[in-house]
């Protein structure tokens, strides 16, 4: 009893240190949680990033927080998604109650303008090496390259909606897998233990 307690303590301080860090948006938070979850504490495997990520697009909801909920449950079930979810919104909950009630009287400075250029610039970087990351698992053959490349273009010069990609993403998935099951069961299995097909 007390092993589990230690480890639902364990996952919300982790993730209250990772909501600290997380500024500009829950993209940035998936470069901390690949280095805290799978390298440092090896709570879950490199490839499931992508899915976690994949999931939580596709659903309503901030990407931080349903990520973390999915990555708290995997860990602990419900009881460890509850500590993640609290733990990585604890920051953010501080620092906006703080921000409520100091920003207003210095928000027009020169040094907290300079202040949050600089953070921007550094979302920026994050979010590009997050992207790099996920792309190396995401892109494993001339289809996935293909689904990228059409998801990438139709994003930036059409008005459709995001979920309508997700939902062509997954119907073009489907229907390769039917299509070719043995090439989709090897794209799946490549890499470090990426999924169990059964």
């Amino acid at each position: 009893m007390e092993d589990k307690k230690q480890n639902l303590i364990n996952i919300y301080l982790t993730f209250f240190m990772i909501g600290i860090v997380t500024f500009g948006g829950g993209y940035v938070m998936i470069p901390f949680i690949e280095k805290e979850m799978v390298e440092k504490k090896k709570w879950i495997r490199q490839n499931e990033i992508i899915d976690i990520i994949a999931i939580t697009q596709s659903i309503p909801g901030a990407l931080s927080t349903n990520m973390s909920a999915l990555v708290g449950y995997k860990i602990a079930k419900v009881k460890g998604s509850i500590a993640a979810v609290l733990g990585v919104i604890s920051p953010s909950f501080i620092i906006i109650v703080l921000i409520a009630t100091f920003f207003t009287q210095f928000q027009d400075l020169e040094v907290v303008q300079n202040a949050f250029l600089g953070i921007r610039s550094m979302v920026v970087a994050l979010i590009a090496v997050a992207s790099i990351k996920i792309s190396k698992t995401a892109i494993v053959d001339t289809n996935t390259f293909i689904v990228v490349l059409i998801a990438v273009l139709l994003l930036l010069f059409t008005n459709i909606e995001p979920i309508f990609i997700i939902m062509g993403g997954f119907s073009f998935g489907m229907m390769i897998y039917y299509i070719f099951p043995r090439t989709t069961t090897k794209i799946l299995r490549k890499g470090d233990d990426y999924i169990d097909i059964d």
